[in-house]
């Protein structure tokens, strides 16, 4: 019994010292629900059930931080494929009378030719 104290204490221990260098060394970034100290400070406190929560909560793991990666619509290919050709056609002539107005706009009058 007293081994299995002593292997149950060492293995806490070592758990304990690994969550508080893993949180340590991420980040700021990659720490979800609370800012890096606070997270440093739940570990150190609460030994077991601080890496625990580190493990199971706070750490933001490479695939969540993709996930939030956004892509302008115009580069979507979903978004693309979701429009249908009458209404890209739709927008694109859209765009093109507006661009002919401010071209217009910003020409200068022409002048009357001499003779």
């Amino acid at each position: 019994m007293a081994r299995l104290l002593i292997v149950g204490g060492f293995l806490a221990l070592v758990f304990w010292v690994f969550s508080i260098v893993d949180c340590a060394v991420q980040p700021a970034t990659r720490h979800r629900g609370a800012s890096k100290a606070a997270w440093i400070a739940i570990v150190v406190l609460i030994p077991v059930l601080g890496g625990i929560l580190w493990f199971a909560l706070g750490r933001r793991r490479r695939r969540d931080q993709e996930s939030i990666h956004q892509t302008a619509p115009d580069d979507d290919p979903e978004f693309l494929r979701s429009l249908g050709k009458t209404e890209q056609d739709e927008r694109i002539r859209r765009l093109e009378e507006e661009l002919a107005r401010l071209d217009d706009e910003t020409d200068p009058p022409a002048a009357e030719p001499r003779s």
